[in-house]
């Protein structure tokens, strides 16, 4: 293979790891163009294992972006959610208990949210021996730091992580089932509904970005959540939803006009929502599913 059809074979795995180190499309998609840059003007006759050598480059490049996107991030305003990878207007298959676990671990927005506790050396060192497979020693190599410092790395990142997930995770119907019951009482406006549905110590995420309205803080508990549904849908301030998929997770797709105007995923703990995550910010679902696109998904 040529220069150009090894780099486009690597490129899917080159994209998944920038995205789950950034958690932004935009800037993941940047992170793959520079490496495809540094990957033009390389020796390619020089370098043994072009797989080796291009995961190296996209892990180097973002970490760089990751380290300035932290520093960025903490004048955000409101809470700062992931920006989606992919939306469809449409649920996916229900998928098997491994598929389930398989995403979760991955790109979905709850889990891509709680990656951002950790430092991005951190966070690279779990990433790539944890999604990706890479064993210790090329990890060392790669981040230049001694075997023993990458596994006390990735030790402490499991913890921390391990800290913030459910301690009682739903199966996929009745992941389903509550995030359509939420829905629909979210859409009427029933406080009494969200409530029931929720844990006691729910948390609701809204990304906004400052561009568009919402809420500036974690709103924290079940009575101020359905009390915030109440008044939202009294207003008249509900769109128009369905149930589609964001990252291959069952979500909320709301809708002004033609335009998708926010996606909202749950998680569950011990059979009621525990966490709520809404992103809002148009500058992180410009260009992707509209109301009439049935099916759509960005690939």
């Amino acid at each position: 293979m040529d220069m150009t059809d090894i780099f486009q074979n690597h490129r899917p795995r080159l994209l998944a790891l920038a995205y789950r180190l950034l958690g932004s499309r935009a800037d993941a998609e940047d992170v793959v163009q520079d490496a495809w840059l540094r990957w033009t003007g390389a020796d390619t006759a020089a370098i043994l294992d072009p797989e080796a050598w291009l995961v190296t480059a996209t892990t180097r490049l973002g970490l760089d972006r990751l380290r300035a996107a932290t520093r960025q991030r903490l004048d955000y305003v409101g809470p700062w959610l992931p920006e989606p990878l992919h939306i469809a207007a449409e649920l996916p298959p229900v998928p098997d208990p491994a598929q389930v676990h398989a995403v979760a671990e991955e790109v979905s927005l709850a889990f891509l949210t709680l990656l951002e506790q950790l430092g991005p050396e951190e966070r690279a060192a779990f990433l790539l021996k944890e999604a990706f497979g890479h064993d210790y020693a090329g990890i060392a190599e790669l981040l230049g730091h001694s075997e023993a410092n990458c596994r006390q790395l990735v030790h402490r990142a499991r913890k921390r992580l391990q800290e913030g997930r459910p301690r009682f995770a739903a199966d996929a119907t009745q992941h389903r089932r509550l995030l359509a019951r939420f829905m629909e009482a979210s859409q009427r406006g029933d406080s009494a509904a969200i409530h029931a549905l929720l844990h006691a110590n729910a948390r609701l995420l809204s990304d906004g970005g400052g561009v568009v309205t919402a809420a500036l803080r974690p709103l924290l508990g079940a009575e101020r959540i359905a009390r915030l549904f109440w008044a939202i849908a009294r207003r008249g301030g509900s769109h128009p939803a369905r149930l589609g998929s964001v990252n291959g997770e069952p979500a909320i797709l709301r809708f002004d006009g033609d335009r998708l105007h926010s996606v909202t995923t749950i998680e569950i703990d011990g059979g009621r929502i525990a966490r709520i995550y809404s992103v809002l910010n148009p500058h992180k679902l410009r260009a992707l599913v509209t109301a009439g696109d049935v099916g759509a998904s960005l690939q």
